[in-house]
């Protein structure tokens, strides 16, 4: 087995792809544009992290091909472990995993930039700055 690294040329993200096994040029270039795909989305915060592509040599193995990644998306981290039996169905589910776990996490800082403080009813700056006083004006 060899171990190869592969960094990212010229692209917007700074994501490491490293080889463990036999994996071919081919492979490894679908499996890069599908990680660049799935990580390269307008808007999105600073990328960088590692992932990594094995393929296993023994042949009783069903499901020869594997694949993890570790990727910080700002201040959030994105886990992915896969196996599948071939290389191209491995870069397909990955780029569908990335790009769901890019989704949460976007939504996560979303949310949690919006609710900033108490709502109203607890406290927090109302609408008009009235607390529900319904005293008559004379």
């Amino acid at each position: 087995m060899t171990d190869r690294d592969v960094s990212a040329q010229d692209t917007p993200v700074a994501v490491q792809v490293r080889t463990d096994g036999d994996v071919d040029d081919e492979a490894l270039a679908y499996i890069r544009a599908k990680v660049d795909a799935a990580l390269s989305r307008p808007g999105l915060a600073a990328v960088s992290g590692r992932v990594t592509i094995g393929r296993a040599t023994a042949h009783q193995v069903q499901l020869p091909w594997s694949a993890g990644a570790e990727i910080h998306v700002g201040g959030h981290l994105i886990v992915v472990h896969l196996r599948e039996a071939g290389a191209h169905a491995l870069a397909d589910r990955l780029q569908d995993r990335l790009r769901a776990q890019v989704e949460k996490a976007v939504h996560r800082a979303d949310t949690a930039r919006r609710s900033a403080g108490p709502p109203p009813w607890r406290g927090g700056a109302g609408g008009d700055g009235s607390r529900g006083s319904s005293a008559p004006d004379e």
